[in-house]
C-alpha cells in the first residue's frame, strides 16, 4: 500500500470541503508506480518515501486513489495559482479545444493577441512585448539571447544559490551544485553572492544590501571584460529556500550591471501574478524596473506555458535573424492564460494572498517562538519558507529533522515542498484560493510536526 489510512485521532481536522471526488476507477498506486520505473527515466524523482498518487484536484484540495483529501501547501511546484480546475479556466480551455487547438504564430489567431494586450496591460513602464514559450526554462533561455543580442555583449552575471532552470543555458545560470550537470554550460556566465540576510556572510550589516551589490561591481570588474549583456535575479530566490533580499539590493544590483551596459531581468517564474500580496510583481518589493520579465507556472495554472516580456527597443533585437517557437502561443494555452488573469482579478487572489499569507506568517513565527528547531521564517504572501536549523547559534541545517517534518505532514493530510541548498526549508506556497481556515491548519500541523521532530 502506498497511501496511508486515515491520520490519527489527535491529528487536526482539515477544513472543510463542499466537493466529492469521482469514484477512482485506474489502475492501482503500485501498478503506476511499476508503470513509472519501467518506462520512465529514472531521474524523474518522486515525492516520500511512500508515494502519494494524486488523482483529482479542485480548489487547494487534492485526492489520491482511495479518496484521501490533502491541502496542497505546494501548488504543483508554486504552479497552480488560482486553484485545481478552476472553473472559468476549465470552461476557456474547452471551449478553445473544441475551436482551434492548435496553429502557429505564422497565421493570425485572436487568442495570442488578445492574451498578449492583457498580459502588457499588467506590465509597468515600457514593458510591453511579450513573446510565448513553454516552460520557465525556455523563458530564461529566450531572455539570455535577447540581452545578448541587444547589447551585442556576452557576459551573463547571475546569483549564488539562484535557480533558472534545467537547459543547457538555464543551468548555466543556475548557482545550485544540485542542478547542475558536469557538462560544458556556463559559457560567459558569472555568479556573484547571494543576498542571504540569513546566511550571508554580510548578516547584521548596516550597509548589507550595498555590499551585497558590490559584489555584482567586482564580479564585472574582475571576471568579465567590463561590458556584460545582463544580469539576472529571481525576485526571491525559490529553489534556493525562499530567500528575500535586503532592502534596496536590486536596485544597486541593476545600477551596476546597467553601468556595464548590461540589461536587467527579473525572474518572475515563482513570485509573480500577485502571489507576493504587497505587489503583482516580485520585482516591484525592490522598487525597480527591470529590462525583461521571464514568468512560467502560476502563469497558466498547469499548463505548459511561459511567457518573456520586454521593451521594444530589447524585442526588436531578434529580428536579425529568423526566430520561432512552434507551439509558443498555442491558442488554447493562450484562452487559459487570459482566464487565469481574469480570475486573479475578480476573485482578488493578489489581496487573498496578502491576508491570508499575513495570517500564514504570523502564525509560522509563532511556532518558532516556541519550537527551536526553526531558524528563520520568511517571505511574502503566499510565498513562505521556514529553515529548519539543529542550533539556532551556528545556523547548523536539520537536514533529517526537516524530512521527518515534511514526511509526518503529509501523513496529516498537508503537502508542502522543501528547498535550499541543504534541503532545510519547508517551502510553503499553496494555491492563491487558501483560506484562513487553511492557513491555521497549516500551522496546526506544522506545529504537531516539529513537536514530534
Amino acid at each position: 500500500m502506498l497511501s496511508e489510512a486515515a491520520p490519527p485521532a489527535a491529528a487536526p481536522a482539515l477544513p472543510p470541503c463542499d466537493h466529492a471526488p469521482r469514484p477512482y476507477e485506474g489502475p492501482s498506486a503500485e501498478e503506476v508506480l511499476a508503470l513509472r520505473r519501467q518506462f520512465l527515466s529514472p531521474s524523474i524523482f518522486h515525492y516520500y518515501q511512500r508515494p502519494v498518487m494524486i488523482v483529482e484536484g479542485r480548489g487547494q484540495w487534492l485526492w489520491d486513489e482511495k479518496g484521501r483529501r490533502y491541502l496542497d501547501g505546494f501548488g504543483g511546484i508554486v504552479t497552480v495559482s488560482v486553484g485545481h480546475c478552476h472553473p472559468h479556466v476549465v470552461a476557456a480551455a474547452h471551449r478553445q479545444n473544441e475551436l482551434l487547438q492548435h496553429t502557429t504564430t505564422i497565421y493570425l489567431n485572436p487568442e495570442i493577441a488578445q492574451y498578449a494586450e492583457a498580459l502588457a496591460a499588467r506590465m509597468p513602464g515600457e514593458l510591453k512585448v511579450c513573446y510565448f514559450v513553454n516552460s520557465g526554462s525556455e523563458a530564461n533561455d529566450l531572455a539570455l539571447l535577447m540581452a545578448r543580442a541587444a547589447t551585442g555583449n556576452y557576459d551573463m552575471i547571475a546569483l549564488r544559490n539562484g535557480y533558472h532552470g534545467g537547459n543547457a543555458s538555464g543551468m548555466a545560470l543556475t548557482a545550485h551544485s544540485n542542478w547542475k550537470y558536469n557538462v560544458p554550460h556556463a559559457f560567459g556566465v558569472h555568479h556573484a553572492l547571494a543576498p542571504d540576510p540569513y546566511r550571508g556572510p554580510f548578516v547584521g550589516a548596516p550597509d548589507e544590501a550595498k555590499k551585497y551589490a558590490d559584489d555584482v561591481r567586482g564580479v564585472i570588474d574582475y571576471a568579465t571584460s567590463g561590458r556584460i549583456a545582463g544580469f539576472i535575479a529571481e525576485s526571491i530566490q525559490g529553489v534556493g529556500g525562499t530567500v528575500v533580499y535586503p532592502e534596496g539590493y536590486l536596485r544597486r544590483a541593476y545600477e551596476h550591471a546597467r553601468g556595464a551596459g548590461g540589461v536587467c531581468i527579473a525572474d518572475e517564474v515563482q513570485t509573480g501574478f500577485g502571489r507576493l500580496g504587497t505587489h503583482y510583481w516580485g520585482f516591484e518589493t525592490q522598487g525597480v524596473l527591470p529590462d525583461i520579465v521571464t514568468m512560467a507556472k502560476g502563469i497558466g495554472n498547469g499548463i505548459p506555458l511561459a511567457a518573456v516580456v520586454t521593451t521594444p527597443a530589447i524585442a526588436k533585437a531578434l529580428t536579425q535573424r529568423i526566430h520561432f517557437n512552434t507551439f509558443g502561443g498555442n491558442p488554447v494555452v493562450c484562452a487559459q492564460g487570459k482566464a487565469v488573469l481574469e480570475v486573479i482579478d475578480r476573485e482578488k487572489l493578489q489581496e487573498n494572498s496578502q491576508r491570508v499569507g499575513g495570517r500564514l506568517a504570523s502564525g509560522l513565527r509563532r511556532l518558532a517562538e516556541k519550537h527551536s528547531l526553526i531558524g528563520d521564517v520568511r517571505g511574502s504572501g503566499l510565498m513562505l519558507g521556514v529553515e529548519l536549523v539543529t542550533d539556532r547559534a551556528t545556523k547548523e541545517p536539520a537536514k533529517s529533522e526537516t524530512a521527518r517534518v515534511w514526511e509526518r505532514a503529509k501523513e496529516l493530510g498537508l503537502l508542502i515542498g522543501k528547498g535550499g541548498f541543504h534541503g532545510n526549508v519547508l517551502r510553503i506556497k499553496p494555491p492563491m484560493c487558501i483560506t484562513a481556515a487553511d492557513a491555521d491548519f497549516i500551522v496546526e500541523v506544522l506545529d504537531l510536526c516539529l513537536a514530534e521532530a
